[in-house]
């Protein structure tokens, strides 16, 4: 594995975030607690190795540029603005969650899970199609 390899790894763990936190979703909903906090643990962990490997990858890659023109070019500049300030909220929304949640302090749980899920999941989803945009859909550059 080289430094080049991170990208589609990150977009894995993103899209296994974005997995783990349906199905958490499906499991709460179904009143299977233990399950439900099982996978919440696995999507914050996974969302943990992402971000080190993120912060890895652009240590040592830099800046990369999107080379799409025209739409393509404001599309993902659009959700590359609203993905990378959501992201930064994401570390601290779901640390208290998840907190929360293991100290069964169930009504401040749910109450900030109610703003944590929607844009964890937004940020893990857009994630993907980010790196499909940067690094399979349109030429990019260093």
């Amino acid at each position: 594995m080289t430094v080049s390899d991170l990208p589609a790894i990150n977009a894995g763990l993103n899209g296994a975030s974005a997995v783990l936190l349906l199905i958490a979703r499906n499991r709460i909903k179904h009143k299977e607690i233990k399950q439900h906090r099982a996978l919440m643990i696995a999507a914050f962990s996974t969302s943990i190795v992402f971000l080190v490997s993120y912060l890895v990858y652009h240590y040592n890659a830099g800046v990369i540029h999107f080379g799409g023109q025209g739409l393509s070019r404001t599309i993902y500049f659009i959700l590359l603005g609203t993905h990378t300030v959501l992201a930064a909220a994401v570390p601290i929304l779901a640390t208290l969650t998840l907190i929360r949640g293991l100290r069964a302090r169930y009504n401040k749980h749910v109450k900030i899970a109610k703003w944590t899920y929607p844009v964890w999941l937004y940020v893990s989803a857009t994630g993907v199609i980010i790196y499909f945009m940067l690094y399979q859909i349109f030429p990019h550059y260093s």
